[in-house]
């Protein structure tokens, strides 16, 4: 009693380099090795080809890539151009990685977005170690690690430039971090999972932290010690990670303001009030404003009704995960995870508090509950490839819950979980193809067919008249087949996912589609033009910009537009307000002093000749007047609307420069005299 008590002391109160070492792994065997190569190769072949078909990807971030591979300034801020006049209103840890890819071998479509491919390599790398260390099986870390990798919003968002992908990343190595720190107590695994959230955190705030819960409990629940000692590792933690973040937030406010770009998002020009407010609870409560001073419509026009759309992201709540385009980015094998970790926790119910098997369940598993039902509860616009973030959670807890099954299959539950988990994932998955009925149609009936059979294969497996071989063999092969048929919906959707073309601020996964949106939306998007950040300006407008020799060749409304100014022209342009442009810089004050002191060569403004039906139809028409008589035939310039959210600038430029009219802009010299 006395020794067994002894060794349960020393086991839970030291953690020496001897207690991570994991001898019931043992050496790898061939296949294993080769499995991995493959998984590893195969998984950076698949990004890597033909990348540069998304082209310059999403150009707000990729005009910030261009701005930090010619300035270092830029860089380090994340500017949006290299004047550094105006940041990204993200963290700047992705574009460090982009732009500093760019000063080392040009900046160009391949050498922003292989960075992002290679990320996933590292991605897949580290859910194969995170599964294989908690299970003692690197099969197991296959699986992870595949499943990961043929998740369709992970196959379209690690070959783009938006931050996810790196914050992602980050996420994960927390996630490994922890795993590791769970077998032997280990408080430098567990520092190092805090420094891997502080810079998740520099990549994208706040979300980069929504796994934070669950691995602090896990480690709590789980580490082989006291639980002082657990409380006190989890305190490190917390200062690895606030140092790892908070230089940054300290450089920016150490920096002088007038000597660094304004950090775009924030009402006053400070980190703290971007990640609080409009990246933080503005964003989650829907109270950004997104540009509504821009969109306010001149006296006697309305924005056209139409029918169908509503708020991106499909509306909250839970069914939120499960509809539209979420549901083919992200829910494939959402489902079945979540009966993977109910059934894991039930198998290990009478486990050892430090079962390092539960320890990984419940990293995984509370990552995906938590993170899944903040994207529920998310009241703002909610774009489809948030969900990148619970991607990893999701392949982690569906292998451990595969292994469990796997290992009980000799029992009523093994049996019957293996198979729950079969159908969750083939029936879920051919609901989701069913809602693409036209793309391949025999794929989903297959996927059906195989997912019962095996199920009811394996529910079958227990019958008396097998033998003990038997039994091995039948179960092995049901449950691979099946397996195999679960994932095939979310691999022929990642398949289809990776030739297609991506660009702009919403992509979409799976095949090609026709864009049926409502006509008077369509009409919308055309009469706004190039203004809503294209890249098809007019070779006049980008030849005048590109002979200028100012520090900014121009200034325009909103950070769209001037990345795709500045990719067109390689030419540094003010984004007037930010990405809403609701951002309070310039005021019309200093953008008078850019103008005096030569710093800035042309003001860029939109344009738009509103269609007739787009005017107000008067309640009780004037006797003798045509209610539907065009504005134009009344006044000239009454159907001309310029939409710019900072409209103190465009009247001041107005009334003192020369236009210039160029396809749906309105172009002003300010080098000229004025009037």
């Amino acid at each position: 009693m006395t020794a067994t008590t002894a060794d349960t002391a020393v086991s839970e109160s030291t953690s020496p380099p001897l207690a991570e070492q994991n001898p019931a792994l043992g050496p790898a065997r061939r296949w294993e090795r080769i499995a991995l190569v493959v998984l590893l190769l195969g998984t950076a072949a698949a990004y890597l080809w033909n990348i540069t078909v998304n082209g310059m990807g999403n150009n707000f971030y990729a005009a910030s890539a261009w701005a930090g591979s010619r300035s270092w300034k830029a860089l380090l801020f994340g500017s949006l151009d290299p004047g550094n006049f105006i940041t990204v209103d993200k963290p700047p840890v992705s574009q460090w990685v982009m732009g500093l890819s760019g000063q080392l071998f040009g900046f160009s479509s391949a050498s922003m977005l292989i960075p992002e491919a290679l990320m996933a390599v590292a991605a897949v790398a580290l859910m194969y170690g995170a599964i294989t260390r908690a299970t003692d099986s690197r099969g197991a870390g296959l699986l992870a690690g595949a499943m990961l990798a043929v998740t369709p919003v992970v196959a379209m968002m690690f070959r783009f430039n938006n931050p996810d992908a790196a914050m992602v990343l980050l996420m994960t190595a927390a996630a490994y971090c922890t795993i590791r720190s769970l077998r032997g107590a280990s408080v430098r695994w567990l520092m190092l999972a805090g420094v891997a959230l502080g810079f998740a955190f520099l990549a994208k705030m706040l979300e980069g932290l929504m796994v934070l819960p669950a691995l602090g409990l896990a480690y709590l629940v789980v580490a082989p010690t006291g639980l002082g000692r657990r409380i006190g590792h989890l305190l490190a933690a917390a200062v690895a990670l606030i140092v790892s973040s908070g230089w940054y937030v300290l450089l920016t406010i150490l920096w002088p303001a007038d000597s660094r770009p304004y950090l775009a998002g924030s009402t006053n020009n400070t980190f703290m009030d971007l990640v609080l407010g409009y990246n933080g609870f503005a964003r989650y409560l829907g109270k950004n404003h997104m540009g509504r001073k821009m969109l306010e419509m001149p006296a006697g026009y309305e924005f056209p009704h139409f029918h169908g759309g509503g708020p991106f992201g499909g509306g909250n709540g839970v069914e939120r995960l499960f509809t539209g385009e979420i549901g083919f980015e992200i829910s494939w094998l959402l489902p079945a995870a979540i009966l993977a970790f109910v059934l894991v926790l039930i198998s290990r119910g009478r486990a050892p508090r430090t079962d390092l098997v539960r320890g990984a369940a419940l990293t995984f598993g509370l990552w995906l509950l938590i993170d899944g039902a903040a994207f529920a509860g998310m009241q703002g616009g909610m774009h489809a490839y948030y969900t990148l973030a619970i991607a990893p959670a999701i392949a982690g807890t569906v292998a451990l819950g595969v292994l469990e099954m796997w290992r009980r299959r000799s029992s009523v539950l093994g049996r019957l979980g293996s198979a729950a988990l079969i159908l969750a994932g083939g029936v879920w998955g051919f609901v989701l193809l069913q809602r693409n009925s036209d793309w391949q149609p025999w794929l989903r009936w297959t996927i059906l067919v195989v997912t019962i059979l095996a199920a009811a294969g394996l529910a079958l497996t227990g019958v008396p008249a097998l033998s003990r071989r038997t039994h091995r063999r039948a179960t092995a092969v049901l449950v691979t087949a099946g397996m195999i048929a679960a994932l095939g919906g979310s691999t022929a959707y990642a398949a289809a996912t990776l030739p297609q073309a991506h660009t702009g601020g919403g992509p979409s996964v799976g095949p090609a589609h026709k864009d049926e949106m409502p006509a008077a939306f369509a009409q919308m998007r055309h009469a706004f033009g190039m203004f809503m950040g294209g890249d098809d300006y007019p070779p006049q407008l980008i030849d005048l910009l590109r002979h200028t020799n100012t520090t900014w060749s121009a200034a325009t409304e909103r950070s769209g537009p001037a990345a795709g100014l500045e990719l067109a022209s390689h030419t540094s342009v003010i984004a007037i307000g930010g990405f809403t442009s609701e951002d309070p810089t310039p005021t019309l004050g200093q953008f008078q002093d850019l103008v005096r002191t030569h710093q800035l060569t042309y003001y860029i403004a939109p344009e738009v000749k509103l269609p007739d039906s787009w005017r107000k139809k008067p309640a009780h028409p004037a006797a003798g007047k045509e209610p539907n008589q065009p504005a134009a035939q009344q006044d000239p310039d009454a159907a001309l609307w310029h939409p710019v959210g900072n409209a103190d600038i465009f009247n001041w430029v107005a009334a003192h420069y020369a236009p210039q009219r160029m396809d749906g802009l309105v172009v002003f010299n300010l080098s000229a005299a004025p009037h």
